[in-house]
């Protein structure tokens, strides 16, 4: 009678499944993004292997980043492919990676610094920005908003803080915060009925103090919402900020495509990369038709970002109750969660930070830059 071959204990376990081969396993794993593995990039860091059961923890470079659950569900099952593995467990943490290249000290706690900018009025790019900030704010990011449209600052408006007045500390002015959002604005710091009729000078200089004179703390994301147009305001903050890119906010109207292009053309010539474009007012869901019905008939945002040579981010529906929540001081994402903007805003706030994270992870320039 044969003799029947011995059960592997838990102690020989240990010893076949490794570090070594969990990472093994692991290198299989591609960052569609970044074009590597998830090892080489460092992702994995913290392994735990007892008795069949394999705990990994994933760092990424974004906690808005929108493939992450793809590569958890890759992680597990890589793993559950490795011999006697009983259990697996796979937590996915995030850590954004900082831009390379000198930082000021009055921001050398800012991660990232973007510009929303746009070539018209009218385009809604505040509306975008407060919508894209909160969304960053709900993946568990550290964001704020800078108000450096001068001429007509409408955050605290949106983000329903008209009327309050920031508190300084040691001669720094404290943001405020709402909606987990760090804000400022010159909107806090004058009259309402007060017209702005400021030259040049005076413009870059309420950059430059919104940049310094504000404790901005430990942020991801400075998102930073321009005046529209080509003027002094883009040009002093491409030069007195070291800026990981800007993103264009359009509508699909001739006009606005055709004036979006000089403002990417701007922050070329300034040597600022183009991060994206997003289409504000894009088709609208039809629940009576069962499909998406264009507003209006003018150049998309997906043929503008082809012809700029810049990623599309994506499109926001044309969706009235988005300029209606921003008029009663809270933005639609938070307002009104379930209609198809909330999850447009989340998306497209997802595809900046994969950007960011591209740039920031392999320097990638602008093409249009070299």
């Amino acid at each position: 009678m044969p003799t029947p071959m011995p059960m592997r204990s838990a102690g020989t376990l240990l010893k076949v499944v490794t570090e070594e081969i969990i990472l093994k396993a692991l290198s299989s794993i591609q960052d569609p993004d970044l074009h590597k593995d998830i090892v080489s990039l460092g992702f994995v860091k913290d392994i735990a292997i007892e008795k069949g059961h394999i705990k990994v923890t994933i760092e990424l470079t974004t906690p808005a980043c929108p493939v992450k659950d793809q590569l958890k569900e890759e992680a597990i099952q890589a793993l559950k492919t490795l011999g006697g593995v009983e259990n697996v467990e796979v937590f996915m943490t995030a850590r954004v990676r900082e831009k390379a290249g000198p930082k000021l000290e009055h921001l050398k706690l800012v991660r990232h610094i973007v510009a929303i900018a746009s070539g018209k009025g009218g385009v809604g790019k505040s509306t975008v920005t407060v919508n894209l900030a909160i969304a960053l704010a709900q993946t568990g990011a550290k964001v704020a908003v800078m108000d450096a449209d001068v001429y007509g600052p409408t955050v605290p408006l949106l983000m329903g803080c008209n009327g309050q007045v920031p508190k300084t500390n040691a001669d720094k002015i404290l943001p405020i915060e709402k909606f987990g959002v760090k804000m400022m604005s010159l909107g806090f710091l004058l009259e309402d009925d007060k017209a702005v009729m400021w030259r040049g000078p005076l413009v870059a200089g309420t950059v430059k103090q919104l940049l310094e004179d504000v404790q901005w703390g430990e942020l991801d994301y400075l998102l930073v919402d321009l005046p529209p147009g080509t003027g002094d305001a883009p040009m002093s903050l491409a030069q007195l900020a070291p800026l990981t890119g800007v993103v264009i906010v359009s509508t699909p109207h001739h006009v606005a495509s055709n004036i979006a292009g000089k403002s990417a053309a701007l922050f070329r010539h300034l040597k600022t990369p183009v991060l994206g474009i997003i289409e504000n007012m894009g088709p609208a869901w039809n629940p009576a038709t069962e499909q998406w019905e264009s507003t209006f008939a003018g150049i998309g945002g997906n043929q503008l970002a082809i012809n700029l040579g810049a990623p599309f981010l994506g499109s926001i529906p044309f969706d009235p109750m988005i300029s209606e929540a921003g008029d009663l001081g809270t933005p639609s994402v938070i307002q009104h969660p379930a209609r198809p903007q909330a999850k447009a805003f989340q998306d497209v706030a997802g595809k900046l930070a994969q950007q960011i994270s591209i740039m920031a992870a392999q320097e990638v320039p602008d093409p249009q830059l070299a």
